[in-house]
């Protein structure tokens, strides 16, 4: 009879132990340190696409690792693919010049892929229609990777609205810098319940991954929350534009928002935004999907770009909800 071979584990599976000096490590962090090859944004994309077992399980992202647990992750599964050009792809473009391009996400659709040859995001259009922010070689690109290219900042997929891209190298560096120290100002629009809502305010509660749900984060509001999660500050103005029925038109300002920063913000102060389920808003079929727009972005200018300012209108979603 034949003689079985022994299996060969795939050179893009990597099988680790944790030491005791990584006993007690939030499992990304453990495994930046584990595979230093890899990017931290890489990491991130691992766990959140469930390709990262620890002894054979799936762990959320903020879960701990201890001495001597099993890691297992499929490298390949999070390679840095550049994205698929999709010309046919219709694309909303709102302001093009040399250095800058602003588009309008529609609701519903990701902005950029997670998975290599994924389409339907905003990114595949955008390829689509400025091929050259990923050079035919692969090898170069402008922004932070080849799968999203360009991208100064991204949107929720059910999120609406302005999304700013860089065509040059040099204009992604001035817009990230001026993103990282407040100089790209961002508004967003949204409809919450309005009874007991002040007409203007701050929230600023530091955000963490949720505890048991890898969907959402969690502000942290109470101080053994600071302590057990190390959130990472965020700070979200508001105030009020129009009161109409129950519902309440908001007009939210962030700097560099944190991931889900202004749905769990409102939720945390008891007024998620409408139609926003996973953080307990009311469910509204009809609107399909959480009330949030990016309605405006401006840039002062400097460091060699010119100025811009976007001003998007309300959906009629949106709309219709708070006319309704």
């Amino acid at each position: 009879m034949p003689t079985a071979r022994p299996s060969v584990p795939s050179p893009d599976i990597r099988e680790l132990v944790v030491p005791q000096s990584l006993d007690g490590a939030r499992l990304d962090r453990a495994v930046a340190q584990l595979l230093p090859e890899l990017s931290r944004a890489r990491v991130k994309r691992a766990i959140e696409l469930g390709v990262v077992r620890v002894n054979g399980r799936r762990l959320r992202k903020g879960g701990t690792v201890a001495n001597g647990d099993a890691v297992r992750i499929d490298v390949a599964l999070v390679a840095e693919a550049p994205a698929v050009a999709a010309p046919e792809m219709p694309l909303k473009t709102i302001l093009e010049n040399d250095q800058v391009v602003i588009v309008d996400k529609p609701a519903n659709q990701p902005t950029a892929p997670l998975r290599p040859g994924e389409t339907g995001t905003l990114v595949n259009a955008i390829l689509g229609h400025y091929p050259e922010l990923v050079p035919p070689d692969g090898d170069t690109f402008i922004g932070h990777s080849a799968r999203e290219p360009g991208i100064i900042h991204r949107l929720d997929t059910e999120t609406s609205g302005a999304v700013v891209v860089a065509r040059t190298a040099r204009a992604f560096q001035t817009l990230k810098t001026a993103l990282k120290e407040g100089r790209l100002d961002k508004r967003y629009l949204l409809v919450c319940a309005q009874e007991g809502l002040p007409e203007e305010g701050t929230i600023e509660f530091p955000l963490a991954g949720h505890p048991k749900d890898q969907r959402r984060v969690q502000a942290c509001v109470h101080p053994r929350d600071v302590m057990r999660f190390e959130p990472r500050p965020a700070c979200t103005r508001y105030r009020v534009l129009k009161r109409n029925g129950m519902w309440a038109l908001v007009e939210a300002r962030v700097g560099k928002a944190l991931r889900h920063q202004i749905r769990a913000h409102f939720a945390a102060i008891g007024h998620p935004l409408a139609g926003d389920e996973l953080y307990g808003g009311p469910i509204i079929r009809a609107l399909g999907r959480h009330a949030l727009h990016a309605a405006r972005v401006v840039f002062t200018g400097g460091d060699g770009m010119a100025p811009f300012e976007v001003n998007l209108p309300m959906p009629k979603d949106m709309a219709t909800l708070l006319e309704a």
